[in-house]
């Protein structure tokens, strides 16, 4: 029995480096792409596949056959002024893994996109929104994983908000958007990602933000858009 394969990008970020950590933890072949110079920033029980995530060709064939991949790029600290590298990068490199992985053979795509639709933030949502378009023009098995804000070290300004996210909630006309866009933790979003991986299947499945809290308490969804498919996570691929 081999252990399943997982490729995540996206290895080094804030949600990255401590997933890997976690996905090697539970007894997955993790395998995360780099770029030349910074393979050597992951983890020793990590494998290394250096590529460019904005081009296919430099590592389709570094993802392994029938492997769950986990895409993780996106620019950091998102805003409005960032609409540009929304397009070059958040954009590309959802293209271009989700072409990787199915020339690959890749059994499950999980994307984390972002919750919608959103008042602000449009040219973001916007590129999210194609990305999921594309996964679900590929063909591929797939779970689209839709936070707003996450949570954590260095991300705690939003903190400040809760107070009115409590007043929206209680208001019929905002209670539906506040529910939609509320604020995940860094733990509920990497408990998310984990149960993903452990119960990719062959279908399609989106999760919003209440199933990211209830999957974060250790409850099972129950509002994703599609059944879920519970998998073993040891194969003989």
């Amino acid at each position: 029995m081999i252990p399943m394969r997982v490729f995540v990008t996206g290895a080094t970020g804030y949600i990255g480096r401590r997933f890997i950590l976690d996905l090697a933890r539970r007894g997955y072949e993790v395998h995360a792409l780099a770029r030349r110079g910074s393979a050597d920033r992951l983890p020793s029980n990590i494998r290394s596949a250096v590529g460019d995530v904005l081009s296919r060709k430099t590592y389709e064939h570094l993802i392994p056959a029938n492997a769950i991949v986990v895409h993780l790029v996106g620019t950091p600290r998102p805003s409005p002024s960032k609409a540009a590298q929304f397009e070059a990068v958040d954009f590309v490199s959802a293209r271009e893994c989700i072409a990787a992985a199915k020339s690959a053979g890749a059994r499950h795509f999980i994307y984390v996109s972002v919750a919608h639709p959103a008042p602000i933030m449009r040219a973001y949502v916007d590129v999210r929104m194609r990305g999921e378009a594309l996964l679900r023009e590929s063909g591929l098995a797939h779970t689209i994983v839709r936070p707003w804000y996450v949570l954590g070290p260095g991300h705690r300004w939003p903190y400040l908000l809760i107070p009115l996210y409590w007043f929206w909630a209680t208001v019929p006309s905002t209670r539906d958007g506040a529910r939609r866009l509320g604020l995940v933790t860094l733990p509920q979003m990497l408990r998310t990602l984990l149960w993903a991986v452990d119960t990719a299947g062959p279908g399609a499945r989106v999760i919003e933000v209440p199933d990211i809290r209830r999957i974060g308490r250790g409850l099972p969804p129950i509002g994703m858009s599609a059944s879920v498919e519970t998998t073993q996570r040891e194969t003989t691929a």
